[in-house]
């Protein structure tokens, strides 16, 4: 009830400053928990907060709720999804992920941010948490082998880079594929054993996907910068100490 009461204080003035503000609440520490519990404790949370935003008049304010802990991925998944809403090009990721998989015989595709193992695009498949898991696991080896045997005596260079790539079998005849996309970036791939045997043609595919996310992100940053040069052409457009306007050669 404390929590609660301290979700409601803290929404309520974060909506006063901004309306459009999203809220993403974590429900952390349900390790402890049965799964039939889990739900249960989640949909009390959420009627109780609702009911609380709905005495106060404040029926707009939408909360998203998640169950998180540390000791499993459940984490790392709340905050991707989190993540997700704030790329705007999200759309085009998922768009351009689809794509990929259904011309290359992927089953399922993660693209992850190779730091954090939040992954900021998949596929249009729902998302199994033991195959996300995989993936996880799957960065940790790369990034670990990489720092033991991928630098230079000296200890220079990156355990992570352009010709960053690995393969791994599975006992159960899946192979999980990891591609870097860009020095942030990773594609981590679920494939079948049969269609990992067509390599050639996902490599192909990987090739035209990678350079169409590059292309996505350097529209982005054209626009950014576009606002920039925008914004500082309006600052100077104002009038001068004496009263005369600034004329722009």
């Amino acid at each position: 009830m404390e929590a609660l009461a301290r979700l409601h204080l803290t929404v309520t003035r974060a909506y006063k400053v901004n309306t459009d503000i999203n809220f993403e609440v974590f429900i952390h520490k349900v390790d402890g928990l049965s799964d039939d519990h889990k739900i249960e404790t989640q949909r009390d949370i959420h009627q109780r907060a609702n009911d609380d935003l709905a005495d106060a008049g404040l029926e707009k304010i939408h909360l998203s709720f998640y169950l998180t802990s540390i000791y499993d991925h459940s984490i790392f998944e709340a905050f991707s999804k989190v993540v997700q809403k704030l790329i705007p090009q999200l759309p085009t990721l998922e768009n351009l992920l689809n794509i990929f998989i259904s011309n290359s015989g992927i089953e399922k595709a993660f693209l992850f941010d190779v730091v954090s193992k939040i992954y900021i695009a998949t596929d249009s498949t729902p998302v199994d948490m033991q195959t996300y898991e995989l993936c996880c696991d799957m960065i940790d080896v790369v990034i670990d082998i990489s720092c033991i045997y991928g630098l230079k005596e000296d200890g220079a260079g990156t355990p992570y880079d352009k010709e960053s790539t690995a393969i791994i079998k599975l006992n159960n005849t899946t192979v999980l594929y990891l591609k870097e996309v860009t020095k942030f970036l990773a594609l981590v791939c679920f494939v079948r054993e049969e269609s990992f045997e067509r390599k050639g043609l996902i490599d192909y595919n990987f090739h035209c996907f990678r350079k169409a996310i590059h292309e996505v992100f350097e529209v982005r940053m054209k626009m950014v910068k576009s606002r920039k040069v925008q914004n500082r052409l309006q600052k100077k457009k104002g009038a001068t100490p004496n009263g005369t306007p600034n004329v722009l050669l």
